[in-house]
């Protein structure tokens, strides 16, 4: 058994006994170490910020817990029957995507979570840099292995963002948009991207990696100067700060829930729910393909999850991807 897992089985039997004192012995006898092992295990525990009063005959007792996306912690409460069924927890790494590929060419079942509280080379789309900071924000990906052609993996990226804009809506109450292909507003102004990546063959996907960022406590001093577009997060749009342990088990939660709704019924309740919080249907846009700009009305979204702009010319265009800019 790893540090992680026993300081996980540690918080576990606080979080079954709250309140309460559970005993050295206790603790010893179910991590099977030793009584100094347990508070070695305890003083860690200590340093990450969790508050654990130790009282002589007693034994120690949870008084505080910081606000980490530890397994133990997550996991506690959690409602899913796919999604987060393993967390694997990083306190820094490069990126989480780059980890979940990791995990599924080895074989991690799906479902699997790679979380991490600051990441090096955070992902955008476009191989543009995703900023992480420590402790503020959420970088996760999941592993997914849906039995659909290559040519739908887009469709689960509409997944993952009609999720966090749920999840935005049910923890803070305010109303996000979402913006073709894969990012999440609020007032105008980015807090989340999705960037969805496989590993596939001619007509079967091996594995799907949703890599998930959503800025939650992130400052506005902590924001790079050379952002394409205005960003901000879910605090600033708040006015305090948010959860991200109840933000990221309730995102869990809705992506277990839209993931199910997916593989029974297919994609057209989650592209609906997507487009509850789409704005521009109907809109003059403009979109940038890489350099080459298209201007036209967005007439919805093609089975693929293109975008289809109707043109001046009559003609209908459908485009894969690009950054979209209203008229």
């Amino acid at each position: 058994m790893s540090q992680q897992s026993r300081q996980d089985e540690i918080l576990m039997l606080f979080r079954q006994q709250p309140d309460a004192f559970v005993s050295g012995a206790e603790m010893s006898r179910v991590l099977g170490v030793s009584r100094t092992a347990v508070w070695k295990h305890i003083e860690q525990l200590r340093t990450l910020g969790y508050q654990i009063e130790a009282v002589t005959a007693r034994g120690y007792r949870l008084r505080t817990s910081p606000d980490l996306l530890l397994p133990a912690e997550l996991q506690t409460g959690l409602q899913t029957k796919v999604v987060g069924r393993e967390l694997v927890y990083f306190t820094d790494t490069d990126s989480t995507n780059d980890r979940a590929h990791d995990l599924a060419k080895n074989g991690a079942e799906e479902g699997t979570v790679v979380i991490a509280e600051s990441q090096q080379a955070g992902k955008g789309r476009l191989g543009r840099r995703w900023t992480s900071p420590a402790g503020v924000n959420l970088y996760a990906s999941i592993i997914l292995r849906p039995p659909i052609a290559p040519r739908y993996a887009s469709q689960l990226t509409f997944l993952s963002s009609a999720a966090v804009a749920r999840a935005i809506v049910d923890i803070t109450g305010l109303t996000p948009t979402v913006k073709w292909p894969n990012d999440v507003l609020l007032d105008g102004c980015k807090v989340a991207g999705l960037l969805n990546e496989l590993d596939a063959e001619t007509e079967r996907i091996r594995y799907l990696v949703l890599g998930v960022g959503v800025n939650v406590n992130m400052k506005a001093e902590q924001f790079p100067d050379d952002l394409r577009y205005p960003a901000s997060s879910l605090a600033i749009a708040r006015g305090q700060e948010v959860s991200r342990l109840l933000f990221t088990r309730t995102l869990l939660e809705h992506l277990d829930q839209l993931y199910d709704q997916y593989r029974r019924e297919g994609f057209q309740p989650i592209l609906q729910a997507w487009q509850g919080f789409f704005a521009l249907t109907g809109r003059q846009v403009e979109v940038d393909c890489q350099g080459r700009l298209l201007q036209g009305q967005v007439v919805g979204l093609d089975d693929d999850g293109a975008l289809l702009l109707q043109m001046a010319d009559g003609r209908q265009e459908r485009v894969l991807a690009g950054d979209v800019r209203p008229l």
